[in-house]
């Protein structure tokens, strides 16, 4: 790196981060990118906060908008997490509905990231063809929970709606279109100049520093390590149904696009078969509203990869704590790793390749920059702030 080396802020109101704010200085030198530094923090919500003022009931719905593309996977391991403190076993049926929307929720998360790696390259024609082939998805989702964003689907002690004959028929039908589909946009992939000159050797992320930097999900499948939270530690009827686990080698860019379609046509296999041994019986159980004193970790594997839910509870209708790891807070090490060494016109592609979800990764404390003493504060100091705040302005 030569003096004449400088730092460029990207974040956290820049173009090339489309879904929420987040700031990466890049140190350049030339066109090269020779150091990353990330700093979280400017969408914080109070979501964790928040659910301890409210029931395990209403906190369904609360972590459900933690984030609209995948919240299937939020309320889906949130509800596991409240059944495993209860000692609560859910019906068969309501084990397969809820893998049902947990992989149509995967198929619509990884064909919005398809089109949306395409537009980051320039490639707006395939942004477009791939997002309208996402509203099958979409229309599924929909047609079984009510809902095209937030599904609400998974309820304590099983699953709030039944799947009727005519709903697999037409999730068969749609199913296959999806599929056929994703086939042409991989074989598009592999052999279109546009896709292959910006993605063939783009945001490298060795194996050795996969690991190193806990990167997970597509992210880390990519660079070669064969790991998944639905095979590694298998949950809902994972253990049941048969599916590979992707990994490419390429630990780039066009990698992670690869491990994304792939990924894709394994959900719809999975879904058929769960559509097609989907067993009879009851969708839910009673389940109490009082939670005896507990502590719980909850995994699922996000379409951003794994996803962490610690619940601890003190025997009374709401959580003493629950806190949330999502993926893109696992990812951020190995993103700002993966650009180094990269040219700047490849940052929005590069950052992309991980499908960052800021939002959902946002947390916030208190530091002292002086003497690096950190702190929280309980929710009535913070209502007491609020207060002042509001008066003073």
């Amino acid at each position: 790196m030569s003096e004449a080396a400088f730092q460029v802020p990207v974040g956290p109101q820049h173009p090339a981060l489309k879904e929420a704010p987040e700031n990466f200085t890049f140190t350049i030198d030339g066109e090269t990118v020779f150091d990353v530094k990330a700093r979280i923090g400017y969408n914080h919500r109070g979501i964790e906060k928040a659910a301890e003022s409210r029931s395990y009931i209403q906190n369904l719905y609360l972590v459900e908008r933690i984030c609209g593309i995948c919240s299937a996977a939020h309320i889906t391991t949130y509800a596991q997490a409240v059944e495993e403190a209860l000692k609560l076993e859910i019906p068969p049926r309501a084990k397969y509905i809820r893998t049902i929307i947990y992989e149509l929720n995967r198929i619509a998360s990884h064909y919005l990231w398809l089109g949306l790696a395409g537009h980051e390259i320039g490639f707006d024609t395939l942004f477009m063809y791939l997002w309208r082939d996402r509203e099958i998805a979409l229309n599924l989702l929909e047609q079984i929970t009510g809902n095209r964003v937030t599904y609400a689907m998974p309820a304590i002690g099983g699953v709030r709606r039944d799947i009727s004959p005519q709903m697999v028929e037409n999730a068969k039908s749609g199913l296959s279109v999806l599929e056929e589909r994703m086939k042409y946009y991989k074989k598009l992939c592999l052999n279109e100049p546009t896709v292959l000159k910006r993605a063939v050797g783009v945001g490298v992320l060795k194996p050795q520093d996969a690991i190193a930097l806990c990167a997970v999900g597509p992210t880390l499948r990519a660079s070669g390590i064969k790991s998944d939270v639905r095979a590694d530690d298998p949950y809902l009827v994972y253990d049941e149904v048969p599916f590979n686990v992707v990994t490419y080698d390429g630990c780039d860019v066009a990698s992670r696009v690869l491990v994304r379609c792939d990924e894709t046509l394994v959900s719809i296999g999975i879904i058929k078969h769960a559509l097609d041994h989907l067993p009879d019986g009851p969708i839910r159980v009673k389940a109490p509203r009082i939670v005896p004193p507990a502590e719980v970790v909850s995994r699922t594997e996000a379409p951003r990869g794994e996803l962490i839910h610690y619940l601890r509870s003190n025997g009374t209708d709401k959580p003493e704590r629950l806190k949330i790891r999502s993926p893109t807070l696992g990812n951020i090490p190995s993103i700002c790793k993966s650009l180094i060494g990269g040219f700047v016109a490849d940052i929005p592609i590069a950052l992309a390749s991980a499908d960052p979800c800021f939002t959902c990764t946002d947390r916030m404390a208190f530091v002292n920059v002086s003497n690096g003493k950190r702190w929280v504060w309980t929710k009535e100091q913070l209502r007491r702030y609020s207060l002042k705040w509001y008066q003073q302005n």
